[in-house]
């Protein structure tokens, strides 16, 4: 009985280890997107994962960075370790506690700490300072593997060498180096592990264009979770375990003598040959991404920070092709995660595509360049309506230039709701518990409810925000999820009844699911306007005034509206639209009466702003 409950309770525990990571693998074969719906096996997530530069440059960034950071940490740390274990007294016993220190410390605060030191000394932040910071928090790891075993290591065999007539350097690589060199390889192995799963300081540290997998992985997760990661998790847990494996293989204890030692003069050669093949591998990659990115460009570069998402890459590679200018590209989630780093300037920025009150408030704040119309003649392609709807941010037309354009409004499943939907009302109402999804981001969710509560969404009121604050804590139980772009996703797959989403998104939905439908709630709502900007730190002004007008051309523009299926304010893009149903949509298109009750975005003043964000963080923590 005692030894079929231990089973179970072992077999319970192995299934809560391993049933997700089945599931994941599962996944990753799955045709169909839906991680609901099976639709037949298929090897494409595992061919597009190869086929995408930037998972695969993240790949190479991870284990180069990794590499060298243990390399150069176990050569820093064992030297640390040998000079420590030298010392006497309290001022051994005072720095060893000092080296546990970052052990100990919070991975946050020690990425913080750093990112703030480097922009203090104006190192602009980058592959040398994730590198940097690595090597930083990874030396103590092998301090704490080295020192047990020089405490073990034998003085007198040190000094006895010494008499023999070996020199310090002899004696010590010959005595000592021998006795300690397991706890060195540990510290190795210790500090390249914790290099290759670090996220939370690798994302304070990075700058433009550099990922690892960790960061990248987050970045992707945010947008949506694609088939690719599943691909790409299943091919790490596998690697790792076919690595273990392989390391761990231990000679079966057998009669033959000659067999046995056979099978040990394998299992040594197969841990002779995988750090070799470790190398190699990286060494070939390392050549392979060198020599794609070496003809990339004549040397100029433009440094874009856009939306996830938000951009056809063979846009960018156009570009890149006929003007010869390389494109650094890195996205953000929602304009208050992209200010900050703007406000810094820790990260110079070329091109930014921020909504219309963050225009303003950058504009406020004197953040923004002003734009050279003489690099920019397609902007001509812009339909007027929307030049003039951008005056209410960028009074003068001189610092941005519309992207996108849209509306919010609510996405319905009609097999799910059988009931008219023409109110935030809806999102309020108990029968759609657990499958409604709200925006993450602290306007769009304030505006439902002040819109709901028949209030402007860019009021200032403290009372008119309170209610909103209640509104919404009291609508948080029947939600299922603050998301940004999952909920395209949740919703083509089934996984919700309603959510409020972009117009633009909405549009690719109705096309992936028939099922669902998009109104814009006869309260109102916001109309919106992304447009393209310069930070005044932009050390590639110039070449980012031609990537805005290439980005403007009608071409360009058609390809990125047929991408996003976000609406273009590029009159003679849509012009070329050639579905005529596509060209006349209300979802994108709206006709004024439809946006009668709608407003956009005013930036409201710092301290409304942060408290806008306090009782955002109030809704959230409940």
């Amino acid at each position: 009985m005692k030894k079929a409950a231990r089973n179970l309770y072992l077999g319970l525990i192995l299934f809560l280890m391993y049933a997700p990571i089945v599931v994941l693998i599962v996944l990753s074969f799955n045709a169909s997107k839906s991680r609901t719906k099976w639709g037949g096996f298929t090897l494409k997530w595992y061919q597009s994962l190869f086929q995408d530069k930037a998972i695969m440059t993240a790949l190479y960034n991870t284990l180069l960075i990794a590499l060298l950071s243990a390399a150069i940490a176990t050569f820093l740390g064992t030297a640390a370790s040998i000079g420590i274990n030298a010392m006497k007294g309290k001022g051994k016993t005072i720095l060893m506690g000092i080296t546990n220190i970052p052990i100990l410390n919070s991975e946050i605060v020690t990425g913080i700490s750093l990112m703030l030191l480097f922009i203090a000394c104006r190192v602009t932040l980058g592959f040398s300072t994730i590198l940097l910071s690595h090597i930083t928090f990874c030396i103590p790891y092998v301090i704490l593997s080295v020192m047990p075993k020089l405490k073990q290591t034998s003085k007198s065999a040190y000094e006895a060498a010494q008499d023999l007539g070996a020199g310090s350097i002899s004696a010590f690589f010959k005595v000592v180096f021998p006795d300690i060199l397991p706890g060195i390889v540990s510290g190795f192995l210790m500090a390249f592990t914790m290099s290759l799963d670090d996220f939370i300081i690798t994302h304070f540290t990075k700058g433009p264009g550099v990922d690892t997998l960790s960061t990248k992985i987050y970045a992707e997760v945010r947008k949506g979770i694609r088939p690719e990661m599943y691909a790409l998790s299943t091919l790490m847990f596998i690697s790792v375990l076919v690595l273990m494996i392989l390391v761990n293989i231990s000679p079966k204890e057998a009669k033959d003598v000659k067999t046995t030692s056979s099978r040990k003069s394998i299992q040594k050669g197969l841990r002779l040959a995988l750090p070799l093949l470790f190398v190699a591998v990286l060494a070939v990659g390392g050549a392979a991404y060198y020599f794609a990115g070496s003809g990339k460009s004549s040397g100029e570069q433009v440094v874009v920070y856009n939306w996830g998402d938000y951009l056809d890459p063979k846009s960018v590679e156009l570009f890149e092709k006929e003007t010869g200018i390389a494109v650094t590209y890195e996205e953000y989630e929602t304009n208050e995660i992209m200010y900050p780093k703007i406000l810094s300037g820790a990260i110079a920025y070329d091109v930014v595509c921020p909504s219309d009150y963050m225009i303003q408030r950058m504009l406020k704040n004197n953040l923004l360049a002003e734009l050279n119309w003489d690099n920019i003649p397609n902007v001509k392609n812009m339909d007027p309506v929307y030049m003039k709807q951008s005056q209410s941010f960028d009074p003068d037309n001189a610092y941005s230039v519309p992207y996108c354009v849209g509306t919010v409004g609510i996405l319905y499943n009609k097999t799910m709701v059988h009931e008219p939907v023409d109110s935030w009302d809806i999102l309020w109402n108990p029968k759609y518990q657990d499958s409604i999804l709200m925006q993450d981001s602290v306007r769009d969710a304030f505006a439902v409810s002040l819109k709901r509560l028949g209030y402007s969404l860019n009021s200032s009121d403290v009372e008119q925000l309170m209610q909103a604050k209640d509104d919404l804590i009291k609508q948080k139980p029947l939600v299922q999820a603050y998301v940004i772009d999952q909920v395209r996703d949740k919703m083509i797959g089934n996984e919700a009844a309603l959510g409020v989403i972009y117009s633009g998104e909405a549009g690719y939905t109705k096309r992936e699911n028939p099922n669902l439908e998009y109104v814009i709630p006869k309260e109102g709502s916001n109309v919106w306007i992304d447009s393209w900007v310069i930070p005044k730190n932009a050390k590639n002004k110039e070449n980012a005034e031609k990537f805005i007008n290439f980005m403007c051309r009608p071409d360009i523009a058609l390809m990125n509206f047929e991408y996003l299926t976000y609406a273009t304010p590029n009159k003679a893009a849509r012009a070329l639209i050639e579905d005529e149903e596509t060209r006349n949509s209300k979802i994108l298109f709206p006709e004024p009466e439809d946006l009668k009750n709608c407003e956009t975005f005013q930036f409201l003043g710092d301290d409304v702003d942060s408290y806008y964000n306090e009782l955002w963080n109030k809704v959230k923590s409940k």
